[in-house]
């Protein structure tokens, strides 16, 4: 084979390596919604139809959920629901905390009812909670924690760090960073999955301008010093219990921080003592 043939088979490879990661991310940050469907009525609880403003103008859909017993401190916990789900997927485990707390369940953008043309992976995701927060201020509520599942705990962490009005923070499958989620996923993929990450921040920073690797819940941990509520699956198949470990490393200066260890069940699968454990964890820090 000629040297000029060689360099156009490089060549052709190296541009259909380019569009498969444009590709790639483009389905990343749009993938299938799952429409769960639950309504609050369901699980016999009143709720408010929310519309919260974003800073960019997207619309974000909520329902809030005022307490139903009398208490001299008003608490709330805001709920953040996982990639690619609708705030509905967090009813069952809200639900346990009435009547003692307002429930503040919110469509991330892109997802549910909210607007959006795609994720954006915690990037503005974690200022938009930030919004659920303005509006719990107003009602009232001076005692306000915060809970995430999966891409809703990294937003969570985000969110915490940025936001002293947050008094606690749980999370069940938070991710530490999506650097090193990307070099998971794609881990089939073997040495090639280094470039295709990176080229993957690259359209990232044309996009949004700004990197992927500043969606980094693990530094944002660094920086808490609020109550945290680490929740995780060892043998979580979709965000590998690594990430745990790392986000627990970063909040060792963090007095007040603890891991609940899942031994058994998948991404998502919740023990019987679940929902127990994660009000326990509010009611003793809000």
């Amino acid at each position: 084979m000629s040297l000029s043939r060689a360099l156009l088979y490089v060549g052709i490879f190296c541009a259909g390596f380019v569009v498969v990661s444009l590709w790639s991310f483009w389905l990343v940050i749009r993938p299938p919604r799952i429409f769960i469907g639950h309504t609050p009525r369901e699980f016999r609880l009143a709720a408010e139809d929310v519309t919260l403003t974003a800073d960019d103008g997207t619309r974000l859909a909520a329902w809030f959920i005022p307490e139903t017993k009398i208490q001299i401190q008003k608490r709330a916990v805001i709920f953040l629901h996982g990639y690619p789900a609708e705030k509905s997927d967090m009813l069952g485990i809200a639900t346990a905390f009435q009547p003692e707390f307002a429930l503040f369940l919110m469509d991330l953008r892109y997802f549910g009812k909210s607007q959006g043309r795609y994720t954006t992976l915690g990037l503005k995701e974690w200022n938009d909670a930030m919004k659920a927060v303005d509006f719990l201020k107003v009602r009232g509520y001076e005692r306000i924690g915060i809970f995430g599942f999966s891409l809703g705990g990294a937003t969570a962490l985000l969110a915490a760090e940025q936001d002293p009005r947050l008094g606690a923070a749980a999370t069940y499958a938070a991710y530490s960073d999506l650097r090193t989620l990307g070099h998971e996923t794609y881990k089939s993929l073997f040495v090639l999955k280094y470039p295709l990450v990176r080229l993957m921040e690259f359209w990232a920073r044309i996009l949004w301008g700004a990197w992927v690797a500043d969606v980094s819940p693990v530094k944002a941990a660094q920086k808490i010093a609020i109550p945290v509520f680490l929740i995780h699956s060892r043998h979580d198949e979709q965000i590998s219990f690594a990430h745990a470990e790392r986000l627990r490393q970063a909040l060792a200066q963090n007095q007040r921080a603890e891991l609940y260890i899942i031994e058994e069940g998948l991404h998502g699968e919740l023990p019987p003592d679940f929902n127990i454990r994660l009000k326990e964890f509010f009611e003793k820090n809000l």
